[in-house]
């Protein structure tokens, strides 16, 4: 039995216990994940340091701080969530208890991904802990120190027959996906995508991919720019432009690429200095393999801003690229990286146009001070999330889903999404063995006469108080009397 084998007959073993069912067990481990994070913030701090060269409060900005308020959230509300959810009934049901039971799906695998290590991998196993399932977590292990750091750490916080850490490259990774799973959540890119959904096909197991692409972003000339440039940077820059939902590339009007580029450096400076190199605010690619593969999007393209780099220190500028072609080598993936084309278009028209000849991306950000604009965006255009006139903030907010569309993933999750992706929301109907006057009319021989009575009764939907109920009630048991009456006779 491989590695990868035992950790996952351990977690259906632990499962198959009941005790992750228990809200009382699964408050207790949200609670210690909560301690880990306070308690071992410097320890977490320091790894993510070496893998990506975050600052200590950008880690804490970035990966720590969003699953605070993910846990704050899923402690307040997770009984609220477990709770059997009252539907509405039609008259044909009207004395039945019905409702939605949401319960565990049963053991989980959850791959994370290396750009954000903790928000991405943690986050989900917030939802799976909350919806009452074990889990396999699977760090990746392009983030070496995260990775360890993973496997040392939780299972000191949370059960660890429940919740085992597995750590290694592709083929454990392999090996995890030849076992039977009953959900798996992956964060990635695309093409690793399908083979996820591959391998969990085989077992018919759910899937929620949280991939990427190329997310554009559309500045109208009728906007505030030196804002507008601001928030683009931020939003590109941050962590080195290794981000899922970082604007990939701008498009605009001819007649402002030159503003625009003198507004996105002066963001530059201001934020990362001079220097971006010496700036502790300022990452590095995650390695040498993904600095080569950025630096080969820059064929063909001219560089209106930044540009430096340095290989042995996977060091890349905060970089601006003009006057862009869309068969342009940066223009063919999702850069994931500090590059940031200008593409012209003459206007929304075209820019539509150009965004709806893509995939759907993961988000899709505008900037304009018409409102007009900013509907014809969303009204006409499809992606996984829609910002306007920001970056990136979406993500911080619980009560919106956070997911792809089309080749930008599917499922979602944050908040009570994740509870609800990750659990199986049963349909439940608790009848009693009387009224069976009213259950005559289903029965053979079929007539028109009991069609008649059968759509009165399933098509009319009902929303009554206690007292409505008692009395509609008394009314169907007297029409049961007079139907079972009616037919015996």
């Amino acid at each position: 039995m491989s590695r990868e084998q035992q950790a996952v007959a351990r977690a259906r073993k632990a499962f198959e216990t009941g005790r992750s069912k228990s809200v009382e067990h699964r408050i207790r481990q949200l609670k210690n994940l909560q301690r880990l994070f306070t308690e071992k913030q410097s320890v977490i701090s320091a790894a993510v340091k070496k893998d990506l060269n975050k600052s200590e409060v950008g880690t804490q900005f970035y990966e720590t701080l969003g699953l605070e308020g993910e846990l704050n959230t899923a402690i307040k509300h997770l009984k609220e969530w477990a709770a059997p959810r009252p539907v509405k009934k039609n008259l044909l049901t009207i004395s039945d208890t019905v409702y939605i039971k949401p319960e565990p799906l049963g053991v989980v695998l959850i791959i994370g991904a290396w750009n954000y290590p903790w928000a991405v991998t943690i986050q989900p196993l917030i939802g799976a802990i909350a919806a009452g399932n074990a889990a396999v977590i699977k760090p990746s292990e392009v983030c070496v120190h995260t990775a360890k750091v993973m496997e040392d750490l939780l299972p000191l916080y949370i059960d660890k027959e429940l919740y085992p850490v597995v750590t290694g490259g592709v083929p454990e990774t392999q090996e995890l996906l030849r076992q039977r799973f009953d959900h798996i959540f992956y964060t990635g890119n695309s093409m690793v995508g399908k083979l996820i959904m591959e391998a969990a096909a085989k077992h018919l197991t759910p899937v929620t991919l949280e991939l990427g692409g190329k997310s554009p972003c559309y500045i109208d000339k009728n906007c505030d720019l030196t804002i507008a440039c601001r928030r683009v940077a931020w939003g590109k820059y941050t962590n080195c432009g290794q981000t899922c939902i970082a604007p990939d590339y701008i498009l605009c009007e001819p007649s402002i690429q030159d503003r625009v580029i003198e507004e996105v450096k002066k963001a530059i400076k201001e934020f990362y200095t001079d220097n971006p190199k010496t700036c502790p605010d300022y990452g590095r690619i995650i390695n040498q393999r993904h600095f080569k593969r950025i630096m080969n999007m820059l064929e063909g393209s001219t560089v209106a801003a930044g540009g430096d780099n340095e290989e042995s220190d996977c060091y890349i500028a905060p970089t601006v690229l003009r006057d862009v072609k869309p068969e342009a080598k940066v223009m063919q993936e999702e850069i994931f990286g500090p590059l940031l084309p200008i593409l012209s278009v003459s206007g929304l028209d075209e820019a539509i146009k150009f965004i709806n000849k893509g995939e759907k991306p993961l988000a899709l950000y505008c900037f304009s001070s018409d409102n007009k604009v900013i509907n014809r965006m969303t009204d006409e255009t499809s992606s996984g999330g829609f910002l306007a006139n920001d970056c990136l903030v979406h993500f911080s907010v619980g009560s919106l889903p956070f997911g792809g569309v089309g080749n930008s993933g599917m499922g979602c999750y944050h908040g009570k999404y994740s509870f609800d992706q990750l659990s199986h929301l049963r349909s439940c109907l608790i009848k009693k063995l009387n009224m069976e006057g009213v259950n005559s009319m289903r029965y053979p021989p079929h007539t028109p006469k009991k069609l008649g009575w059968a759509r009165f009764f399933i098509l009319n939907s009902v929303d009554l108080g206690w007292v409505g109920r008692m009395a509609l009630l008394a009314v169907m048991a007297v029409l049961a009397a007079v139907m079972l009456q009616h037919y015996l006779l």
